[in-house]
């Protein structure tokens, strides 16, 4: 894993869209829609030179047999997970939807971001397995 100084994984890259969420909320604010926020911050994530792909494709595997895809909002430089929402706060579902996302994709980080009245972000990790990227496109800036 790819841990930075302080000892988390991939801090550098998560600060980086920590600060791009809060840009993009102190520029919007609460009301919009999902695809509104996800659609500004792959703006700011590329104003910034951060390779974002958005709703990039994860098949879902079972001993070997593909049984599902999901649709991850943003993958960011092929390392972190981001799902963004536009809720009045998050839930416990929300938080599970992350982590069937790092599970699927073998990703260990992945950041929740709520544009809801109150800007919310929480930063999850999966641990269980190495790393293995391999969404159906490829990494673009």
């Amino acid at each position: 894993m790819n841990a930075d100084k302080s000892g988390l994984v991939d801090e550098a890259i998560t600060d980086k869209v920590i600060r791009a969420f809060f840009d993009v909320y102190n520029e919007l604010g609460a009301g919009f829609l999902e695809n509104v926020y996800e659609n500004a911050l792959v703006i700011a994530l590329r104003k910034n030179d951060i390779a974002v792909i958005q709703q990039a494709a994860v098949d879902v595997r079972y001993q070997g047999h593909v049984v599902g895809e999901y649709r991850v909002d943003l993958l960011v430089e092929g390392r972190v997970l981001v799902e963004v929402k536009a809720a009045s706060t998050l839930a416990p579902n929300h938080e599970a939807q992350l982590l069937n996302y790092l599970k699927a994709t073998r990703i260990p980080v992945g950041l929740l971001l709520n544009f809801g009245p109150r800007a919310q972000f929480k930063r999850r990790i999966y641990s269980q397995a190495p790393i293995r990227v391999n969404p159906r496109q490829s990494v673009a800036k």
